[in-house]
């Protein structure tokens, strides 16, 4: 089989596209053709030797994210079957419940091989089927960028109809969050720099759209949104650089999710969280359960994943460097065959 792996961590030029024996299913394991993967920051940041979280394993196979066909099962394998259509779980070993060290340990494209290959071996319970009607290179968006989506949403925010959520830009997490919480009869404010971008969120149901350039006090244009009141729950992307903003964006006792660095290190006063009575609750994308779950809602309301640009495999660097560019609008994907 061909694949890349991650020779030497620094840059995205460290990629090297390689031949490899293909692999078999152990017990309780599939063997995937894998169709199509997508790109997240997380990806960007290992090639470049940037994820603080954990050094990727030698010669790694990068990308969390990939969907395929099922083409073999190992022993024991009794819920899944060849030709099934199925995406890879991000953390291998996260079923349900509650994160710990052994899920961490079982991430793709990190502590463990990725999808960035022709053939992928998953646990039985590290693969979800994708929902009908998606094709695989729609299939392949979902793992990590909408799974934290959900979590975000409905696992920690417990979004209700009517809710107000502040979203921040336009990257895979962000348009996933928002097309959920449409789903769920919230209204959404974003945030964008581009004027372009904001028409486009607007079309998809985006109430409000902030100009973060032109309006660097954004929290202070949330409240005036919300006459006063500020967001129930704000999927906060930027990290440290934004942040502070969205303490003050929210509501008395609302709730921020984090889930990214964009922007960066900085020091953060945690004074507003108390004032303010904040929930503040860092996320890892979200386990085998939560991605199910997720998955009949995608196919109850023939949700379409957003996809800025489809590369193919031997593009993938040039997709690494689109997204480098951050000039995408929602998921970068590259199409396996």
């Amino acid at each position: 089989m061909r694949c890349y792996i991650l020779s030497a961590p620094g840059s995205i030029d460290g990629l090297q596209l390689v031949e490899r024996p293909d692999p078999a299913p152990g017990p309780r394991q599939v063997l995937v053709r894998v169709r199509a993967t997508s790109l997240n920051y997380r990806d960007l940041i290992t090639v470049e030797g940037k994820y603080a979280r954990a050094a990727p394993k030698p010669d790694l196979i990068p990308l969390s994210d990939g969907a395929g066909e099922i083409v073999a099962i190992g022993p024991g394998v009794s819920r899944l079957k060849v030709g099934d259509r199925v995406a890879g779980c991000f953390m291998q070993k996260w079923i349900g419940g509650a994160i710990d060290e052994a899920a961490q340990a079982s991430a793709m494209g990190g502590a463990i091989d990725g999808m960035l290959t022709e053939l992928a071996v998953l646990e039985e319970d590290g693969a979800v089927l994708l929902p009908a009607g998606l094709s695989f290179e729609e299939g392949a968006t979902l793992p990590c960028a909408a799974v934290t989506a959900w979590n975000a949403l409905v696992e920690i925010g417990q979004l209700k109809p009517g809710d107000t959520v502040l979203v921040q830009g336009s990257g895979g997490v962000s348009i996933f969050a928002l097309q959920f919480a449409k789903l769920f009869g919230a209204r959404v404010i974003a945030t964008s720099s581009s004027p372009a971008k904001a028409e486009r969120l607007k079309k998809m149901g985006a109430d409000a759209v902030i100009d973060y350039k032109a309006t660097p006090d954004w929290d202070r244009e949330a409240l005036r949104l919300t006459d006063g009141r500020g967001a129930d729950l704000i999927v906060e992307v930027g990290g440290a650089g934004t942040l502070p903003r969205s303490f003050l964006a929210a509501r008395l006792g609302g709730r921020i999710a984090v889930i990214g660095l964009l922007t960066g290190p900085s020091q953060i006063d945690p004074m507003p969280i108390l004032r303010r009575n904040l929930r503040v609750q860092g996320l890892y994308v979200g386990s085998k359960q939560m991605f199910e779950s997720m998955n009949r809602a995608i196919a109850a309301n023939t949700l379409e994943p957003v996809i800025d640009k489809v590369f193919r495999f031997a593009e993938a660097k040039d997709a690494y460097r689109h997204l480098k560019s951050q000039g995408h609008f929602g998921k970068i994907v590259i199409a396996h065959s």
